[in-house]
């Protein structure tokens, strides 16, 4: 039967390389990879919605707010179970594990990840995780789509571009805003946009939303139509919304690496269990709008009616009181970031797409409300307000301003808040941009120089491996050799004019000895006894280390000290060496893959 198979598939390929141009065949997938991504985002979305309508029924509805406190730390108990004996493969974020596998796995995803997420993010969701849906829904459509590339044998390039279709497909289907989609894959993938590489994209997402419209109907996450229209006075209100974003963002972006590197120096998945979900089990209990992604909080601050998101707060206060609305969404926004630290801390599945807008809805709501509250003679659209901090909270964690735009300029219908959502999501970018260079997204990798970004110079040398420009055929010699044992037993069986001197019994480099070097003496048969390695050898201009130094480094080394060999060590012992031309050769070769031509 495999046998068939194959042969199958070979007479596919085969038929198709006479029939069908490459970028022909390119358009049909990418078709195919957003109508998957749009039935992935059904399915985790309906999962994610039965398990909550099944949680919150009427077996527990008269006793739900003592649930809300076991609920989670069971979620994180069969989302443990699942990925332990059921998967056997840990099931990391969403989005950064997707770029990742861009970065350094040439854009090859194992095939668990195409239903990891599928089923570990519903149940952390639904029983009160408070993470989002989007990431994950991205991360199974990019899983989808990487191992169709390689069960169909396309280039890294098609795979790397099929990816990106594949997370325009699951936001276009999520949120019904094909245009944002398609900048989300360019901003956050970094993908190059192209006319080759646009056209896919606009395939995909409409694909996805098709199939989104197909299964959800005209059903919205966020549905809103703007009545205050924007006007020139408002700007300076909006300019303070941008800034008050911006540490907004930085807040978020601060207390979510500190609890996760808390988590990470708990070395039993079991503890972080217990403690998260405890954790995220006590906030919910004493604060139910935390409970899951938060949209339906976010309905009802658009739409002006946050008693409703509120009625629930434990401690019963009169929300007639507008000071006191405004204290208790301030709380919200303290402790969003908390509890969406602490349910990925648990080992829960999701995404940090939503809580940003969460907080970013709720930030903007408040900083309304207060500037109406100060009893001057303006009046702040609340409204308006709740959807341009979306933009300015998303813009600054995401380090997508573009995609923040467009999302809300997109989900209200129009383009008449077009002015205030660019001003707010310039300033909140700049202000985070500043303090945290890379999004929460990227953060590890970018402290590891392992980030795809649009400077294809450094994609490209991102996307090298350091190893395959490694050349191993040079000849060792011993510190202590003389000059008449490196003529007759390295030069002249060597056709390399450098030789690495390694400490016999450590392996560790102690220089290098050039054949300019030995020129001088190499002729004199007197000295060839006097003379050792020790005595003509050099400390190499730099040396590059195999475990820690990138290919940018290694490229910057070259330039720095106009070598053209470095040695390369391992663990502190000689490894090789690195030629100049063969890592230009590897460089173009590379960057004619990434360009796809």
């Amino acid at each position: 039967m495999p046998t068939q198979r194959k042969t199958l598939l070979t007479r596919f390929l085969i038929w198709r390389l006479k029939h069908i141009s490459h970028k022909q065949f390119v358009f049909i997938v990418s078709i195919l990879v957003g109508f998957m991504a749009g039935i992935g985002a059904v399915i985790i979305k309906n999962l994610t919605h039965f398990i909550q309508t099944l949680l919150e029924g009427k077996l527990v509805k008269d006793y739900h707010a003592a649930f809300y406190f076991i609920f989670p730390i069971i979620g994180f108990t069969i989302v443990y179970l699942y990925i332990k004996y059921v998967l056997r493969n840990k099931v990391n974020h969403g989005i950064p594990s997707t770029l990742f596998a861009i970065s350094k796995k040439k854009g090859i995803m194992k095939r668990f990840q195409m239903f990891g997420s599928l089923i570990a993010a519903p149940i952390t969701v639904g029983f009160g995780g408070s993470v989002g849906l989007e990431g994950p829904t991205v991360a199974t459509g990019a899983a989808f789509s990487s191992n169709l590339s390689r069960f169909l044998h396309l280039n890294q390039a098609t795979r790397t571009l099929l990816i990106g279709c594949a997370a325009a497909g699951a936001m276009a289907s999520i949120f019904k805003a094909p245009i944002a989609a398609i900048i989300f894959a360019v901003e956050v993938f970094s993908l190059d946009l192209t006319l080759a590489s646009l056209i896919p994209l606009l395939l995909a997402s409409v694909s996805a939303i098709i199939t989104s419209y197909f299964f959800f109907g005209n059903d919205i996450l966020l549905p809103f139509s703007i009545e205050d229209s924007f006007e020139l006075k408002d700007i300076p209100f909006y300019i303070i919304l941008g800034i008050v974003a911006g540490f907004v963002s930085i807040y978020f972006t601060e207390m979510y690496e500190r609890i996760q590197k808390l988590f990470d120096k708990i070395a039993s998945p079991i503890k972080r269990l217990i403690i998260g979900g405890l954790g995220i089990g006590i906030l919910i209990y004493f604060i139910p709008p935390l409970y899951g992604e938060g949209f339906d909080i976010m309905n009802n601050l658009v739409q002006g009616n946050p008693e409703a998101a509120l009625q629930n707060n434990f401690l019963h206060l009169d929300l007639s009181n507008s000071w006191t609305v405004i204290g208790l969404l301030g709380g919200l926004v303290f402790f969003k970031v908390i509890a969406t630290s602490l349910t990925f801390g648990a080992g829960g599945v999701g995404g940090i797409f939503a809580p940003t807008l969460f907080m970013g809805s709720i930030m903007g709501y408040t900083v309304a409300k207060i500037l109406n509250q100060l009893g001057l003679s303006f009046n702040i659209s609340e409204s308006n307000f709740t959807l341009v901090g979306m933009t300015g909270v998303m813009a600054g964690v995401l380090h997508a301003p573009l995609t923040a735009i467009f999302l809300i300029a997109e989900v209200t219908g129009g383009y008449e808040l077009f002015i205030p959502l660019m001003i707010t999501a310039a300033i909140s970018f700049s202000i985070t941009k500043y303090f945290h260079p890379h999004s929460v997204y990227t953060m590890e990798l970018g402290r590891k120089g392992e980030l795809i970004t649009h400077n294809k110079d450094h994609a490209v040398l991102t996307l090298m491996d350091i190893q395959s420009v490694v050349e191993q055929n040079f000849i060792s010699i011993n510190p202590e050799m003389t000059l008449g044992d490196i003529v007759h037993k390295a030069v002249v069986k060597s056709n390399r004019n450098i030789f690495p001197v390694v400490h016999p019994e450590t392996n560790t480099l102690e220089g290098i000895i050039l054949l300019d070097d030995l020129r001088p003496v190499m002729f004199d048969q007197s000295l060839y006894t006097e003379v050792t390695a020790r005595d003509v050898m050099q400390n190499p201009l730099e040396i590059i280390d195999l475990e820690k130094d990138k290919m940018t480094d290694v490229m910057k080394k070259f330039q720095d000290s106009g070598a053209w060999n470095l040695p390369v060590v391992s663990q502190n012992c000689y490894f090789g060496f690195v030629s100049k031309s063969k890592l230009l050769t590897a460089y173009r070769r590379k960057l004619i893959d990434f360009s796809g031509k």
